[in-house]
């Protein structure tokens, strides 16, 4: 449906206020009665921006950028043209207009090539888009057309090309900047150095931040709290927390008092850690020192506590976060409820989001389920997967993967293979871990074919084996009764470049000394040495108690001197069995001191003795 021009129904008074220069210049380019020329516009925004309308003239350098057929040239011609002395108010404006768009260096060069001066605010503006935007070899372009044509540079300039550079961490090139504005007489400030430490510390390199740090005081510049906030977040992340203690000591000394996120950093840091007196210590200082937390604190706090299984500690730091008038959020929600789902708690957790307006997401059903599913109660994790659907939320790879787990440790493959054809259903597709679930699960009841079945599938489907996935199917061999095709199984492993580890040693040893194959197994020992790879007490504990078994004591004493001869520690499986071998085989004196050595050791014997 066309819409009616209503422009000759206007009044006269209302047609006579159109200004007449801008009236004789839009007849003059044709623009009465059509689309305004690029003359035009450019001419409205020079006025626009001579008469300080800084917002009407970016409207109309944006409707000119946006025009159909309009070249940079032609923008930037017709800005000239439409006055006697370049404004810069006008290109400032159009730089910034252009960092919006795909090409902002070809407007900014056009302008240089020009020779029309280009104020410092507008090639900072550029230089940080194209600086954020991630593109920091057009940054540095950019740089040097600013640096050629002797426009103005300020510490904004030097800052955010330090920043630029520190990000991809290439310190000679920063170093190079920092060079050429000190003989532009532009210094590097308290921003240029927090960006150069931060750097630093991301690069792990503890002791050229710190460096930078000391450098500061020499130059006359006092660090500042976020000076001091970079390096405690620097020294934490890089395990350093004597020194992190040491700075944080030294803060009161200069004069800096900690903030919120000072203390959250070293809170954070020993949490994630498990130093848990540190963190309490810090937390009490926090407190005393009138310094109020926020949800960054209480989230570390909680979720330390919930990993720790210590859930007194973390419900009383989530009713002190309604203290502090701090609305616990839905990932605070499930790192509590992850921890409940080893007590009966966790769905009173969830009415109480329901409650107060945190919808449950995702996460946190899923969280749930795997709680649920390893608990055994299955059930439940179904219901829960159905509340979940109800309220619209879509499972994800993890929510199925954590149930068909579940439901293949109860050995319901059926209800697994549904939820295998719902997942298809939803085009949500299995990833390795789908796979080596389904795997395991399969040879675990020793159905080593449909083991085989997935195995075939997995691969032409691209998706590359894991050695868990191997392992599976070796286990399966085993419990099947075909050591021998498990071992003829390696050679499949190493053709598909995946080389046994050694738990597919000890998964194969323990076959051959199930089925009395005493031979078989001590060469697999040679074999995994030859290999590199090291046995461990589990190794050498199999084939010395398979020996024992059958009172070849002879054979069981030489592994037994290699354990030792190999700095393996002896427990107290491996003393139990030479102790029982002797006693079978009638060496009482053999097995008297072995049970007195194990005792002075710390292992108590068991009821069999």
């Amino acid at each position: 449906m066309s819409i009616p021009r209503r422009l000759s129904r206007l009044p006269a008074a209302a047609a006579g206020t159109t200004s007449p220069s801008t009236a004789n210049l839009a007849v003059a380019h044709g623009g009465t009665g059509g689309r305004p020329s690029t003359a035009v516009l450019a001419a409205a925004a020079t006025a626009a921006a001579a008469s300080g309308r800084a917002s009407e003239c970016q409207s109309l350098l944006l409707r000119m950028s946006r025009r159909r057929g309009a070249s940079r040239i032609e923008i930037v011609s017709s800005l000239l043209a439409s006055s006697l002395t370049p404004q810069p108010q006008v290109f400032d404006l159009l730089i910034r207009t252009y960092t919006q768009s795909r090409k902002p260096r070809e407007a900014f060069r056009l302008l240089l090539d020009r020779r029309v001066p280009v104020p410092a605010a507008a090639s900072n503006a550029l230089l940080a888009a194209l600086s954020r935007a991630g593109w920091p070899h057009l940054a540095a372009d950019a740089y040097r057309l600013v640096l050629s044509s002797g426009s103005e540079v300020n510490s904004y300039t030097l800052n955010i090309m330090v920043h630029s550079y520190c990000i991809a961490l290439q310190f000679d090139k920063a170093d190079a900047v920092i060079s050429e504005m000190e003989k532009l007489c532009v210094f590097p400030d308290v921003v240029t150095h927090n960006v150069m430490v931060d750097a630093r510390f991301r690069a792990g390199d503890v002791e050229a931040a710190m460096a930078v740090v000391d450098s500061m005081v020499g130059k006359g510049i006092k660090p500042g709290i976020l000076t001091y906030n970079a390096v405690l977040k620097g020294l934490c992340r890089n395990g350093r927390w004597d020194k992190a203690r040491e700075v944080f000591r030294a803060m009161d000394e200069c004069g800096v008092a900690p903030d919120v996120r000072s203390f959250n950093m070293l809170i954070g840091g020993f949490c994630r850690v498990g130093e848990v007196d540190e963190v309490m210590k810090f937390y009490k200082e926090m407190r005393r020192r009138g310094v109020t937390p926020d949800v960054v604190s209480f989230s570390s706090l909680i979720g330390l506590f919930a990993r720790r299984g210590k859930m007194e500690h973390a419900v009383m730091y989530l009713k002190e976060m309604g203290e502090f008038g701090l609305m616990p959020g839905g990932v605070i929600y499930t790192m509590v409820i992850g921890g409940f789902c080893r007590l009966p708690d966790a769905e009173e957790l969830l009415t109480e989001m329901g409650e107060r307006g945190v919808p449950p997401d995702l996460c946190t059903f899923t969280t749930l389920i795997h709680g649920y599913c390893r608990e055994g109660n299955v059930e439940k994790s179904l219901q829960l997967f159905d509340m979940m659907l109800q309220q619209r939320l879509m499972p994800d790879i993890v929510t199925y993967n954590t149930l068909i787990d579940g439901m293949c440790r109860q050995g319901d493959l059926g209800k697994a293979n549904e939820l295998w054809d719902d997942m298809h259903s939803r085009e949500i597709f299995p990833n390795h871990i789908t796979y080596s679930i389904l795997i395991d699960s399969h040879c675990e009841k020793g159905q080593v074919d449909d083991a085989f079945g997935f195995l075939d599938e997995m691969v032409n489907k691209g998706i590359v084996p894991n050695i868990m996935t191997y392992n599976s199917i070796i286990k399966g061999y085993c419990r099947s009764g075909n050591v021998s095709k498990g071992q003829q199984f390696l050679q499949t492993m190493r053709y598909a470049k995946v080389l046994p580890d050694l738990i597919t040693y000890n998964t194969l040893i323990h076959g051959y000394v199930k089925e009395e194959k005493m031979h078989e197994a001590f060469n697999l020992l040679n074999i995994m040495e030859n290999e590199k790879v090291q046995p461990d007490n589990v190794t050498y504990n199999m084939i010395i108690n398979g020996y024992c078994v059958h009172g070849n004591m002879q054979e069981a004493e030489w592994v037994y001197k290699k354990m030792g001869a190999r700095g393996i520690e002896l427990d107290r499986y491996t003393y139990m069995s030479m102790i029982n071998g002797h006693v079978v085989a009638g060496n009482s004196k053999e097995s008297f001191q072995l049970h007195d050595e194990m005792l002075q050791k710390g292992f108590a014997p068991d009821d069999k003795f």
